[in-house]
């Protein structure tokens, strides 16, 4: 349709810049993988779609029983390592894509160590590695949704670089919903509402194949809602990119065909549109 805003972004006279704010380094294909397929190619010169990737480091040990767990099922030993390898995999699979990729540096949650710790908490979290972390267990923080008090001033930095990537005016984020809860997820959505740039959220894939929205936040937005169902089995071919994350989130290997959902808020169509360069 016309008028269906998914269709005025990807339509060629788009002068806008759509940044694309993912969580980890395969968040944005996961999640808009389709739509990102489609943008580049048909918008002008003039427009620009970049996906800011936040948290794109791992750490040095000791790391916690969650982190050694995650490090095994990616069949590997240490963090530093695997993310960089992670980041070479980023980069090919947004490359075929033809989009610009920021690595913005900030440590993944499950290896976020606690700021500027005493003296007595580095000698005890040697010997007990949660003790040095943001977020010592999977189950009971990482995955609970609540961002940490100590992660205060990761919030304030992911906020300042999402400004100096996007001004106003300029264009669209395109954020995530958090689905599920990662505290990873939740502290980008949370920079990304306090930048005060026009926002438009995305549905977390998987996440949300088994789990819903949060309503205390999608409530307040009085949302227009669109999907999108094509390029689907393009899209798995692109995340099959991200070998050493695809067959510990697919096991079996079968990725699911789900369509990519968005969420508009109340007042943001409008620069959705505009960014287009479609009909408002």
């Amino acid at each position: 349709m016309a008028d269906d805003p998914l269709t005025a972004l990807s339509a060629p006279a788009g002068s806008g810049h759509v940044l694309v704010l993912s969580p980890h380094l395969d968040d944005a294909v996961l999640s808009c993988g389709a739509l990102l397929a489609r943008l580049p190619g048909r918008r002008s010169s003039r427009a620009s779609v970049t996906v800011m990737t936040v948290f794109t480091e791992g750490a040095p040990p000791p790391y916690t029983r969650a982190g050694r767990r995650f490090l095994r099922r990616t069949g590997r030993t240490d963090a530093e390592e695997l993310y960089a390898e992670r980041r070479t995999e980023d980069a090919a699979v947004l490359a075929r894509l033809g989009v610009a990729r920021v690595h913005a540096g900030f440590v993944d949650g499950l290896f976020r160590p606690v700021p500027a710790p005493g003296r007595l908490r580095r000698r005890v979290a040697g010997k007990v590695p949660e003790l040095g972390h943001v977020y010592p267990t999977n189950r009971l923080h990482l995955s609970r949704g609540r961002v940490s008090p100590r992660d205060a001033e990761t919030v304030r930095r992911v906020t300042d670089t999402v400004r100096e990537l996007l001004q106003p005016g300029q264009g669209v984020l395109l954020a995530p919903l958090a689905v599920g809860g990662h505290v990873d997820h939740v502290l980008v959505r949370t920079a990304a509402v306090l930048s005060g740039l026009p926002a438009v959220f995305y549905s977390d894939f998987p996440y949300n194949v088994d789990e819903a929205p949060d309503p205390d936040f999608t409530g307040p937005l009085d949302a227009t809602e669109t999907s999108l169902g094509e390029g689907l089995d393009e899209k798995a071919e692109l995340i099959r990119g991200y070998r050493t994350q695809v067959d510990t989130l697919f096991p079996g290997g079968v990725i699911p065909r789900v369509p990519e959902v968005y969420l508009l808020p109340a007042g943001v169509r409008e620069a959705w549109t505009r960014t287009a360069g479609g009909p408002s």
